[in-house]
């Protein structure tokens, strides 16, 4: 049974950088894509950055040039950089991985990442 792991959460003060890492656990074929999502309270979860195996990456608008993406897609790990946080990016950050050989998408618990101004 495949399950991502993930770790890096935490508090930190506005301006300062957090590094997410996920694995996912348990799979014996590379994910076609890893990527990070998040979700604020009374909010709806949204895309932060993926990874796709060509390594070809795709970033929201609100996190281009302060996140950088990187992944392992033999080992299955997807690392988020993310440097310059904002209040505005207080939120739960999922991991999420997408099979294709087995045709499933898989999501992580998720890890608080809180920014104080």
């Amino acid at each position: 049974q495949v399950h991502l792991v993930e770790s890096g959460g935490g508090l930190v003060q506005a301006g300062g950088s957090l590094r997410l890492s996920c694995v996912a656990s348990g799979s014996r074929d590379s994910m076609h894509t890893m990527g990070w999502y998040r979700q604020a309270p009374g909010k709806e979860r949204e895309l932060v950055a993926r990874i796709f195996g060509g390594g070809m990456t795709e970033y929201a608008d609100y996190v281009k040039g302060r996140f950088t993406i990187s992944g392992d897609h033999v080992n299955n790990i997807v690392d988020l950089q993310m440097n310059s946080l904002k209040p505005k990016d207080t939120a739960v950050y999922f991991c999420n991985a997408y099979s294709a050989t087995r045709g499933r998408e898989y999501w992580g618990q998720g890890t608080q990442v809180t920014v104080s101004s």
